[in-house]
């Protein structure tokens, strides 16, 4: 017969159980975008890999849009609602992008909007992040991500990143960096981080044949079209996403400090094994040339 004590041990296990369900459930909703998405963030299934985002970026709601480059990303609207009203293509005869107002992000740094009138031959070739651990260099494709490199530069400019950290870093199933949320504490304990949004998201762009691979920058988005924002994805190993994610650039010079970082793990692993970098990753400065 069980005694009074055993019971108090029984309800005591039942109330660990139940603070350890909300916990996961809670962690999985903050995740449930990035890619890598997190600018907006989400937990996808890509070839086999969960992952849990803000990156690469996007979930159901802008809540839940804090953790996919798949996810990644900010957080986005994804109803069909907001695609079919969503950001237009670059129109190459007018030069004009189309950025439109973030208005479902729950975490927004607002330094404006960037211009919609763009000269891609005036646009920079080049990515400069000043980090913690060292300079990581860029070489951005101006001609084929026209608006997305416009709104890198932008950003640069208004200094959106300085002083912001890497928050999410990958697996061996998912080698990446994802990083861009001005707002993320990447402490290992922020829900939100991945969820953060410069105020304006944009349409994918530089998607045929796109492949993901060692050296590849791109952008993180929610889990719908139309939902790139601020955040983007460093990949250090080689990852079988869908061409869904603009391809920004090729990393030339840092890929040393995405190793090192890498070898030091992650602070607490979600159930895809990604999480925030053991290893610090602070930008101090970025622009554009």
């Amino acid at each position: 017969m069980a005694t009074g004590k055993d019971r108090q041990k029984q309800l005591a296990r039942e109330h660990h159980e139940r603070q350890m369900r909300r916990r996961i459930e809670r962690e999985q909703k903050a995740k449930k975008v990035a890619v890598i998405g997190s600018t907006v963030g989400v937990v996808v299934v890509v070839g086999g890999i969960v992952a849990a985002t803000a990156l690469l970026g996007g979930g159901d709601s802008a809540s839940e849009a804090a953790a996919d480059p798949s996810a990644s990303a900010s957080a986005m609207p994804t109803t069909s609602e907001t695609v079919a009203a969503g950001p237009k293509a670059f129109d190459a005869a007018t030069g004009t992008c189309d950025y439109v107002a973030d208005e479902s992000s729950p975490a927004v740094k607002d330094v404006g909007m960037p211009p919609a009138k763009v000269d891609v031959k005036k646009l920079p070739g080049k990515m400069t992040i000043k980090t913690n651990q060292g300079p990581i260099e860029v070489k951005l494709a101006s001609d084929k991500a026209p608006c997305t490199v416009n709104a890198l530069a932008f950003l640069a400019e208004k200094g959106y990143y300085d002083g912001s950290k890497c928050h999410r870093l990958g697996s061996a199933q998912f080698p990446m960096l994802q990083c861009g949320d001005a707002l993320a504490k990447a402490d290992g304990k922020g829900e939100t981080d991945g969820a953060g949004s410069p105020g304006f998201r944009m349409a994918e762009e530089n998607l045929e044949g796109a492949t993901y691979k060692r050296g590849v920058l791109a952008m993180a988005k929610g889990g719908q079209p139309g939902t790139t924002g601020s955040q983007f994805f460093l990949v250090y190993g080689d990852i079988g996403l869908t061409p869904d994610y603009t391809v920004v650039g090729t990393i030339t010079k840092g890929l040393d400090i995405l190793d090192k970082v890498n070898k030091a793990g992650v602070i607490t692993p979600g159930q895809d094994g990604t999480g925030a970098p053991k290893e610090s990753v602070e930008f101090t400065d970025v622009t554009t040339s």
